[in-house]
């Protein structure tokens, strides 16, 4: 009825009435005699009036009115204000219109999607003179720039560990749009503290810019949406700096625009038609140059570090909630790279090959595609304990201008979100076992499968507790001209799969999760097949046996 324009019906007014005459019973609806006449008529819109600057405690004395598409604006004149059209992309309520309360759920909903307002309200009045319902849209706006700075402590399962800050500085409305403009500044330093690689370090700086504009920003017209949450299109810019001592320093960057936009609650689309990279070793070592003479698969990784491509994903995510049984979450990934570029080749009647790359700008490009998976449920036990399980699966390859995926695209596993009983990125490929090289050059592959299932539970008030096993491996592709383990095939994978398991403690106090992950490997994939299981070798007594195989991850957050 609120649909239909029944602003003031009330479904309390409704009643069942039951016949049982004849033997036979029949059910008849009707009002209550105490229905108000009002609720048996539609209401119209009629004047519209927005409040920018709003607030409960303060009266404003110093407003502006402003009359925009027979909208009433209020401002305050000295606060910066959002145009008016853009505001009222999010208003569905239109003067002389039949009220209709999803056009009101709507309005709500885009509103505080904006990001710009901490709260939305809508007063209705009927106006005596007129007879039409008078809206009244109160915004309470946050704060136009918020500066926020975190200091952190990372320890990494690689053993290294050091400071890191990060600085951020966020406008709500950088172009009077609603357009939200992002400056952020990253640096860390990790120091390697073990015997075996004390002295080794490395150091990052990476800023940021985001700039974030409430709509989509297309070359053509779009029908109007009657979706309650706000479309988004996302540029940013990026530069990274890494120095690895006593191997390289690496620079990129980085260049990205597209698209998010949410189907409803549980769905959500990202499209990024633009998606660019570009990284550029100096300062290589000698000792650098050794190790990529020994691993091609490596240096070729390296090499071709010109990304530019597109990507999309979907993501379907259960609201979390005690009251259902199980939530589910699903996120499906693809990304290409290079085609157009070879194509473009091909017209001007060169061939790209790997032996014979292709340039853009004088750079070698890289040319790929890349999918991959990962699919979660969560199934509450009681009123506090929950059992998560993930499956992770991912594939790469890499075709004409290229031999194999640029680094940054390779798949890894191992470490605090991935296989906790063994070193970050250690696994893989296949049955290769790698060689330490400080925790910086570990080699990824084209295929990527992991499982992890883990029981959570109480122990006292924020204090939970975590059982667990996980599993999973990287392969190189048949395909791949690199002999770097063996390769993934369907009749020998699940027996390449590394194995873990351990006990987790977590101090969880719902804004904020630490958590503490000790594991020990159950299968080793780099052993001999009938060797591979090594449940029978553990001896926590033994100190030998203690620092090779037990492993202790400290990370922020669940791990999936």
């Amino acid at each position: 009825m609120k649909d239909s324009g029944y602003f003031y019906f009330n479904p309390d007014y409704l009643i069942f009435e039951a016949d049982t005459t004849n033997e036979e019973m029949t059910l008849r609806l009707g009002l209550k005699t105490e229905t108000h006449a009002n609720a048996l008529h539609t209401q119209r819109i009629g004047r519209i009036t927005i409040d920018q600057h709003y607030s409960l405690d303060n009266v404003n004395t110093s407003q502006d009115t402003t009359l925009f598409d027979d909208v009433i604006f209020l401002r305050n004149k000295n606060k910066p204000v959002i145009r008016p059209e853009v505001i009222l992309r999010a208003v569905y309520l239109k003067k002389d219109e039949l009220y209709n309360r999803r056009d009101h759920n709507i309005t709500l909903n885009r509103l505080m999607s904006m990001g710009n307002f901490k709260f939305v309200q809508m007063k209705f009045t009927d106006n005596d003179s007129t007879g039409l319902l008078d809206v009244a849209i109160l915004l309470t706006p946050l704060p136009i720039n918020t500066f926020r700075a975190e200091m952190e402590l990372v320890t990494k399962s690689n053993n290294y560990t050091g400071p890191r800050m990060n600085v951020s500085l966020l406008n709500r409305n950088t172009f009077g749009g609603s357009e939200q403009l992002k400056l952020n500044m990253a640096g860390s330093f990790e120091a390697q503290l073990n015997a075996i690689n004390k002295g080794l370090f490395s150091y990052t700086f990476n800023p940021q810019l985001e700039l974030t504009f409430p709509r989509l920003l297309v070359p053509f017209q779009l029908k109007p949406s009657h979706n309650i949450y706000t479309p988004q299109t996302r540029f940013a810019f990026a530069y990274n700096y890494i120095k690895r001592v006593n191997y390289f320093d690496m620079n990129s960057l980085l260049f990205s625009y597209g698209y998010k936009w949410k189907k409803n609650a549980r769905i959500t689309h990202e499209l990024t038609p633009i998606n660019i990279s570009n990284t550029s070793l100096s300062n290589e070592s000698d000792d650098f140059k050794a190790l990529l003479v020994a691993n091609p698969y490596l240096k070729k990784s390296y090499d071709e570090q010109f990304v530019a491509g597109e990507s999309y994903s979907f993501t379907y995510n259960d609201p979390s909630t005690t009251e259902k049984v199980a939530q589910h979450f699903l996120q499906l990934r693809a990304e290409s790279a290079g085609g157009l570029f070879s194509l473009i080749n091909s017209i001007s009647g060169n061939h790209p090959s790997p032996d014979h790359p292709g340039t853009i700008l004088g750079m070698v490009y890289s040319q790929f595609v890349r999918l991959d998976a990962d699919a979660r449920t969560y199934i509450n036990i009681g009123n506090k304990d929950k059992l998560a399980m993930r499956f992770y699966a991912g594939a790469g390859k890499a075709f004409g201008n290229s031999a194999s995926l640029p680094y940054s695209r390779q798949f890894f596993s191992g470490g605090p979100n991935s296989v906790r009983a063994f070193a970050i990125n250690s696994l893989g490929p296949g049955d290769y076992q790698q060689q330490t090289t400080g925790g910086f050059l570990q080699t990824g592959g084209d295929i990527k499968i992991e499982i992890n299932a883990e029981y959570r539970f109480d122990i006292y008030s924020f204090l939970k507790g975590a059982l667990f096993v996980d599993a999973g491996n990287v392969w190189l592709q048949a395909s791949n001209p690199v002999n770097l383990g063996n390769p993934f095939r369907l009749n020998s994978f699940l027996s390449e799969m590394a194995v873990g398991s351990g006990i987790g403690l977590r101090l969880d106090v719902s804004f904020f999760v630490l958590r503490f992950d000790l594991a020990t490997p159950l299968r080793k994939p780099w052993l001999p097949s009938a060797d591979r299981w090594v449940v029978n070798e553990i001896n926590p007594f033994k100190a030998d046996w203690r620092r090779e195989n037990l492993m202790l991850n400290i990370a922020i957050g669940y791990p999936f």
